[in-house]
């Protein structure tokens, strides 16, 4: 069993592959946490004082020598003698914040229950088994219930809270964080993924220090600034040692990941929806469900993490027809033409890509309304067929007969104030009435907390999937919200907006990949602004940054994958001097980073000569013979760009039988010292050849001794593949 219940400690002890949690009921009622971390089989509490007071305690009238501010509790919330940040605040009928929740019951079952509304992993009864602890607070009748998974054959817990108004009287939730987990001291690096647009997920490591530390996002999207993902590691982990302790919270909102450290070094962690600008009205009998929060824990270091996060996030996250499968490689016409195409354009695009075996053609913004710029048209979901004359179905079937796939651009949530939709409905946008609007890109955001705004999106992009064979959507989200006050809520409720569009925004996804199974969704924010679990849970894939810039892209797809899996990072080659950074790079090197990845390409390939077409004929040829491996194989981080001046990583198959190997150098040196590599995840007693290498190394030594790869300039790289000898 995973989950044990010792009735005469009252001890609840969740066990996975290699990890233990454990927590109990204390003498007086509350869940008081005990352990998290490498397995054991059983802990002996006597004598462990998590409540002990000290000087200026504020200790409960039960017991003076006993107090919570110093407690390691389950579920902290506001105003009962613990001061530190809390996990849960509620404001009662009378106005009074203060309650005091105790263990009323449990239950435990196999598998796990989906989270109605919301993206949440998912596991059968074979996979995983669940508790739910049930605590109230008897003077208001408020009751949480605190679910806790555990996946039998990884180190994954995950977590989530109901909160039921079990009272007579309303109440308001001012904060519902997803976990709470106190740890005994605060010997601790915190790590996260930071950025802005066209460089996001950058890795920052610090050690923690007293008093609070926090990331998060109140832009309405999860945003290119914060990703909902930090750990806490001990001060000696590295990718292959040490402790570490992963939070990914599984929403695409507003979300707050908060460490504290209170002067007696106790270290919180809490991790939810962000409580500025949030507040939530429960009626009598009423229930609010936060989102769910994935933790990781690992004892060999930050490569065991984030492996554990892909494999449960290719297995039990991405759903559909498309989650086991092998990612089309693409061309997108957006870099090629922009705004400036004809369907003749677009038809002789895929019709030089699909010589060289480009397998899906996607045309980008502009094939609606009148759309010659980007000031007008977003919300009519027309084709504009003084472009694209005969329309998306002639287009879509020439297209296939060169044995292509077709792909189209939405940006569905936004609305152009010069459209006929803005015309139509103006109050359908987030807006406070009498204030001016604030554009972004000359658009607004939809109000998708109204019903009547997610129905019409929902049809206006299912009548359009329906006109033509179209197999790949790019769903693109260009602006943050600003303004944020729906129309269709009462002023009680106003607060409540994010959340909702995030509700409303969920539903939408869920009946479009209902009604269109076999489409491939991609999703995008201005590139990677929305890139979370949430979205993963409906789109497998994410338009990795707006920044295509392989040098640029070495440090924003290693942060991405210290916790999101490569086969949903999308990454494509194109032209020089690159449009962001206007860096130049080699053909090899772009095609490299991008390999890394969901492959594809964003060049005008009508103007290549046919020397160039035959080095992306390579290019692909390669990709397709190793897609299995670098899209479903184990992933290894060798070198930092953020540390070196090189990054390098590698892909080895489950059986340790075939393995690939980039290398990138960033800026040359004179006079170098010959460069080592070592490598990993490799068998130790196998042997194995390298394509373009003499001779046969031994796993042992490849993983111990290294490889010595050869002198490269600027933005030089080197790909090798390894097969195992027999």
């Amino acid at each position: 069993m995973s989950i044990n219940y010792c009735e005469d400690k009252k001890q609840f002890h969740l066990q996975g592959k290699d990890v233990s949690y454990i927590c109990k009921v204390d003498q007086y009622g509350r869940l008081i946490h005990v352990y998290y971390g490498k397995k054991i089989r059983q802990m002996n509490t006597v004598g462990m004082e998590t409540t002990k007071p000290v000087t200026w305690s504020l200790m409960p009238e039960e017991d003076e020598h006993y107090a919570l501010d110093t407690a390691l509790l389950e579920y902290a919330t506001y105003g009962h003698v613990d001061h530190r940040t809390p996990a849960l605040h509620i404001e009662q009928a009378d106005g009074s914040t203060i309650m005091d929740f105790k263990y009323e019951s449990h239950h435990q079952y196999k598998g796990k229950k989906a989270l109605d509304g919301l993206p949440a992993t998912y596991a059968d009864e074979e996979e995983a088994q669940t508790l739910a602890i049930v605590l109230k607070d008897s003077l208001s009748g408020v009751e949480v219930t605190l679910s806790y998974t555990v996946f039998h054959e990884e180190n994954v817990i995950t977590r989530s809270v109901q909160i039921k108004n079990g009272g007579q009287e309303p109440v308001r939730v001012l904060s519902a964080q997803s976990c709470c987990v106190d740890f005994e001291h605060a010997d601790y690096d915190m790590m996260h993924l930071s950025g802005a647009w066209t460089r996001e997920r950058h890795v920052v490591r610090r050690k923690i220090v007293p008093g609070e530390q926090s990331i998060g996002s109140t832009r309405g999207a999860s945003s290119h600034v914060h990703n909902p993902f930090l750990a806490l590691l001990s001060p000696d982990a590295t990718e292959d040692t040490g402790q570490v302790y992963g939070f990914n919270f599984v929403y695409s909102g507003n979300f707050s990941g908060h460490v504290s450290v209170q002067e007696h070094d106790r270290t919180r962690v809490l991790m939810g929806i962000h409580p500025f600008n949030f507040t939530w009205q429960l009626e009598a009998g009423e229930t609010f469900q936060t989102p769910e929060v994935v933790m990781v824990y690992s004892h060999k270091g930050l490569g065991d993490m984030s492996r554990t996060y892909h494999r449960l996030y290719r297995n039990n996250l991405m759903r559909g027809v498309w989650k086991d499968k092998e990612r089309p490689i693409l061309i997108n016409n957006w870099e090629a033409t922009y705004f400036d195409f004809t369907r003749k354009s677009i038809e002789a695009l895929a019709e030089k890509a699909s010589e060289i075996g480009v397998e899906l053609c996607v045309l980008d913004d502009g094939w609606f309304g009148k759309r010659d710029d980007d000031r007008c048209s977003l919300g009519d979901w027309i084709v504009n067929e003084d472009k694209l004359e005969g329309g998306l179905d002639i287009l879509a079937k020439n297209i296939n007969k060169n044995n292509m796939a077709f792909g189209l651009w939405f940006e569905p949530e936004m609305i152009s104030p010069d459209s006929e939709l803005y015309r139509k409905h103006p109050d359908w946008c987030l807006h406070v009435e009498g204030r001016d609007h604030v554009l972004t890109r000359y658009q607004l955001t939809l109000d998708l907390s109204r019903q009547e705004v997610c129905d019409y999106i929902l049809d206006a992009v299912s009548s359009i999937l329906s006109t033509a064979p179209i197999t790949y959507v790019k769903w693109d989200m260009n602006r943050y919200m600003s303004n944020v006050f729906s129309k269709g809520r009462l002023p009680k409720q106003q607060m409540e907006t994010c959340h909702r569009y995030m509700l409303g925004l969920y539903d939408i996804l869920e009946e479009l990949v209902r009604r269109h199974p076999d489409v491939l969704f991609e999703g995008c924010a201005g590139g990677g602004g929305r890139f979370d679990a949430g979205m993963l849970y409906y789109m497998p894939q994410i338009w990795t940054s707006d920044d295509s810039d392989a040098i640029e892209r070495l440090k924003i797809q290693y942060g991405t994958s210290m916790v999101y899996p490569i086969l949903s990072m999308c990454s494509h080659v194109s032209t020089v001097p690159n449009h962001q950074v206007k860096r130049v790079t080699p053909l090899d090197t772009r095609a490299h980073v991008a390999m890394s990845g969901n492959f594809g390409y964003e060049l005008d390939i009508t103007q290549y000569s046919e020397d160039e077409m035959d080095v992306l004929r390579q290019q692909i040829a390669f990709y397709k013979a190793n897609r299995p491996l670098i899209q479903f194989g184990d992933f290894y981080r060798l070198k930092s760009p953020f540390e070196d001046n090189c990054a390098a990583w590698m892909f080895v198959s489950a059986d340790q039988e075939e393995a690939i190997l980039f290398y990138v150098n960033v800026l040359g040196i004179p006079n170098p010292m010959d460069r080592h590599v070592t490598l990993n995840g490799l068998h130790e007693s196998f042997d194995y050849v390298i394509d373009g290498m003499e001779g046969v190394f031994g796993g042992d030594q490849l993983m111990y001794g290294g490889l010595t790869v050869p002198d490269l300039k600027d933005f030089e790289s080197v790909c090798y593949t390894l097969k195992r000898v027999k």
